[in-house]
């Protein structure tokens, strides 16, 4: 992963446990975290929160039931999953839905807002969601090859790196490294946990570069300006996230982004004075009927905010139709995408400083 040498900025990582990280970058590849008195039991943490999600786990579709978010959502239905097995069984729609699976296309987007900082007009954000990088064979392959022709100021990830569910994830290591060093941004990568993703995942993927956030928030500076970074832990299946903690230590008067797995928090965060929120999950449907648009949304949320471009009163936001697959390795008028998202200001301004994507 290309990065200039004179790339230096400050990151400071808050959570709502009051854990406060300071990480200096110099540059992105080498990381050296250091830690501020008294910080509460880091490693005890994250066991609580393992633990509440196995105590979800086992409750499932009761759990879900009781929250009411999340709950008999299509992914809780139990015929679909036999009837899209059923297609995949099906040797030539076995074999052209899996050729579209790995044919990802790459979108490019712009996003203007009366309160974007002037200094990140033109800044370039990366989001790849759901990559499930061991549900199909070639995907790594394929992905990174496409990544490898893009330069951006920022990567974000929303969730769901692996295929299966539950049980070991280290298959999903290898791969996820592969398609992470196809990545180059030059303020580095930054990624939240999804429904597939087990909390075991976080330190693993900061030891592949990866800024997770759980419930906390980060500063990213770009010249004289800042913006910040919210990042949640999956509210679809475990609920465990927390928008009001994450968003403790981030000033009223500033422009926010929120990386979250799913498109089921978008009144919570307009509300809490989101500008740009950033999800993915329902995979865009993944098998789409022409005019119709997805069969399946696995969200519990309205169509509008489902797949693609959509906003909410004040708020902007994109759904992701994510690069990987689900319960099975097949896309239908429905390819996976990189999206590369293009920040501007209602008013334009010329800085030098962006990055934008190259073909």
């Amino acid at each position: 992963m290309p990065f200039g040498a004179d790339v230096f900025f400050l990151l400071e990582i808050r959570s709502s446990t009051r854990l406060r990280h300071s990480i200096t970058l110099f540059p992105l590849c080498q990381v050296t975290m250091k830690t501020h008195s008294p910080l509460p039991n880091t490693r005890r943490a994250m066991d609580d929160l393992q633990h509440k999600r196995r105590l979800i786990e086992q409750g499932q579709l009761r759990t879900w039931t009781r929250r009411g978010r999340g709950a008999w959502t299509v992914g809780h239905v139990p015929f679909h999953r036999p009837l899209l097995q059923a297609l995949h069984r099906i040797p030539w729609l076995r074999t052209r839905g899996e050729a579209n699976a790995r044919n990802a296309v790459v979108r490019t987007l712009r996003f203007t807002f009366e309160e974007l900082p002037p200094a990140f007009c033109g800044f370039t954000i990366l989001h790849l969601s759901d990559i499930h990088a061991d549900g199909l064979s070639g995907l790594t392959e394929s992905l990174s090859g496409r990544l490898q022709e893009l330069q951006v100021d920022l990567c974000v990830l929303t969730g769901d790196y692996r295929y299966k569910i539950s049980g070991p994830c280290d298959a999903v290591y290898p791969n996820m490294e592969k398609i992470l060093t196809a990545i180059n941004a030059r303020y580095g990568i930054v990624g939240v946990l999804g429904n597939h993703d087990a909390a075991e995942k976080v330190p693993v993927l900061e030891q592949l570069g990866v800024t997770m956030l759980v419930n906390q928030s980060l500063p990213v500076q770009h010249g004289a300006d800042t913006i910040w970074l919210v990042g949640l832990d999956d509210p679809h299946y475990y609920g465990c996230d927390d928008l009001p903690g994450a968003l403790q230590a981030v000033p009223d008067a500033t422009f926010k982004v929120l990386l979250v797995h799913t498109p089921e928090l978008v009144a919570e965060a307009e509300a809490q004075g989101v500008d740009l929120y950033l999800c993915g999950h329902t995979h865009g449907g993944q098998i789409c009927m022409p005019w119709w648009g997805p069969v399946f949304s696995g969200a519990r949320c309205s169509r509008d905010y489902i797949r693609g471009a959509w906003s909410h009163r004040r708020m902007q936001g994109y759904t992701s139709a994510g690069v990987g697959v689900s319960v099975v390795p097949m896309r239908f008028f429905c390819p996976p995408e990189i999206v590369v998202i293009e920040l501007c200001c209602a008013r334009p301004h010329d800085h030098p400083l962006t990055l934008g994507p190259t073909a």
